[in-house]
């Protein structure tokens, strides 16, 4: 049987390996969704529409096959101060793009959000074939071919005639990005209309992207790229969202029903129901939360940090109040990092004690250990009366780390996700949300890990385990190669502030030792 020592290392190991394995994860083993060239109107699949479909009375939108969908054409164009959107020949929003500088790449170009070959928003399916292939066969007509919003709201009609229907689609753009729509048709037929396929700018693997809905008791489904099952259905939903990383083209203001059908490599396409008149808002750009919420408050929900949110949200409504204060995100992080290690010193300094206390005992248990060895039953009287004689806890120094990684983990989530981060600069870093192009971070990260290590009592009676542990500093070095360099930043000045921590707790513990001798 193991000792109770040999338990509080090997839970500390598991702690630690389960965090790597987390980072391993989702760098190499989630499917790695890389931008995808599906074909416009790709084939959905076909399913038994039966026991969803009897519940939501919604059938599946019609597929096209991809062969007949001609070359569009772009027949208007929106501009504005930040950004312009593109409105081609089948009435869908082909191309969005961001004008804004940290958007621009290094020839100053702006960012393009949408594939050219994936299903764009506001693209039409009807139930009836023989219309919905008319759909894709006739073009829209647009009343206006450009319209600058860069003040004020402006309004573009598109209509598109289908002999026995004509569809009308009346679009508002705003200066901020989003847009009202109203869809008017002549004659009731039963269509289906997407907010299309996730924004393509920014896909990598640290990152969760798919299909977001807000359902109409305000919980959040989330269907990421990969893991759509094939034809399912949502009631009275709130928002739908194809998003990636750090963009998103949303649904909102109207109660929809969703249906979300499969496309290549299982990523998740939405579709809401239409009516005759059917109105609601979109908004198609950066998660910018400041910008979100200036819209519409329930968006923020479309800025979500898996299931860590309850804790990333207000953590990142804080770090957004801290740049406010210092004007700099760098600074803003080192604040937080600072100001959550201060609120969480009680719980890690009562580890750190306890970890010291059980190095101090190391010395007498191994004594037991010998002395008893064979004898499990008086082995565990006699460890356990050790540890009760000197308050110490097998368990205490592990338990107060377990309790933080639920904070630690939340703020990896938003230093991943925060796209406010991108082209935020601190120091010789010119932005945050990318990796250190230096690599300088990264390795001060790992230094400082290693004398983090150096200065921490250990306890381990495993040569194995010690030498894992000896190699972590190298270990997450490499991985931090590649983070968001805003991450990089948290994690060294969190070493930094955890090594003081030590020094000082090891310090007055010092004074003890000698108390704690004479006692023995």
């Amino acid at each position: 049987m193991l000792d109770k020592l040999s338990t509080q290392t090997r839970i500390l190991l598991a702690v630690v390996l389960s965090f790597i394995f987390f980072i391993i994860y989702g760098m190499f083993i989630v499917p790695q969704n890389e931008v995808k060239s599906t074909t416009v109107l790709e084939k959905t699949k076909e399913v038994n529409n039966t026991s969803s479909l009897a519940q939501t009375n919604t059938a599946e939108p019609q597929s096209i096959n991809p062969s007949i969908v001609k070359n569009d054409s772009i027949i208007a164009n929106i501009k504005s101060s930040t950004s312009e959107f593109q409105i081609d020949s089948l009435g869908r929003i082909s191309q969005v793009i961001l004008r804004e500088a940290q958007f621009l790449d290094e020839n100053h170009d702006g960012l393009l959000l949408l594939d050219k070959s994936s299903v764009k928003p506001l693209e039409i399916r009807f139930s009836d074939e023989a219309i919905n292939k008319l759909a894709f066969e006739k073009n829209y007509a647009a009343d206006k071919n450009f319209i600058d919003v860069s003040k004020n709201e402006q309004k573009i009609t598109l209509i598109q005639d289908l002999g026995e229907l004509t569809v009308k689609k009346e679009l508002t753009f705003y200066p901020d990005g989003h847009y009202d729509i109203s869809v008017v048709l002549s004659k009731p037929f039963e269509y289906f209309i997407t907010q299309g396929f996730r924004p393509s700018a920014s896909v990598d693997m640290l990152a969760v992207h798919g299909l977001l809905i807000k359902e109409f008791d305000d919980t959040i489904e989330i269907i990421e790229d990969g893991d759509a099952s094939g034809f399912e259905s949502f009631r009275n939903a709130k928002i739908v969202s194809s998003f990636d990383k750090y963009y998103a083209s949303v649904f909102y203001n109207n109660n929809f029903d969703v249906v979300v059908s499969k496309i290549e490599n299982e990523d998740p396409l939405g579709f809401v129901k239409g009516s005759s008149d059917f109105k609601f808002s979109g908004y198609i750009g950066p998660k910018l939360v400041d910008v979100l919420a200036a819209i519409d408050p329930q968006l923020k929900s479309v800025v979500e940090y898996g299931i860590f949110t309850f804790l990333a949200a207000p953590l990142f409504i804080f770090l957004d109040y801290l740049f406010g204060f210092t004007g700099n995100w760098g600074w803003a992080i080192v604040l937080l990092t600072i100001i959550v290690r201060v609120i969480l010193f009680p719980l890690s300094a009562k580890g750190m004690v306890s970890m010291h206390k059980m190095k101090l005992l190391a010395p007498k248990l191994k004594e037991i250990q010998q002395k008893y060895k064979g004898d499990n039953q008086k082995l565990q009287a006699h460890t356990m009366e050790l540890y009760k004689k000197h308050g110490a806890n097998p368990l205490g120094g592990c338990l107060p780390f377990l309790l933080q990684i639920p904070i630690f983990f939340a703020i990896y989530r938003v230093l991943v996700n925060a796209i406010e981060l991108k082209g935020a600069g601190w120091f010789y870093i010119n932005d945050l949300s990318l990796m250190d192009p230096y690599f300088i971070m990264p390795v001060l990260m790992g230094v400082s890990m290693y004398f983090q290590q150096k200065i921490t009592p250990s306890n381990f009676t495993d040569p194995m385990q010690e030498k894992i542990f000896k190699y972590l500093p190298v270990i997450f070095t490499f991985f931090f190669f590649t983070f968001p360099a805003g991450l990089v930043l948290y994690w060294f000045v969190n070493n930094l502030l955890s090594i003081l921590q030590q020094y000082i707790i090891n310090k007055r513990l010092e004074v003890k030792k000698v108390e704690h001798n004479d006692k023995d």
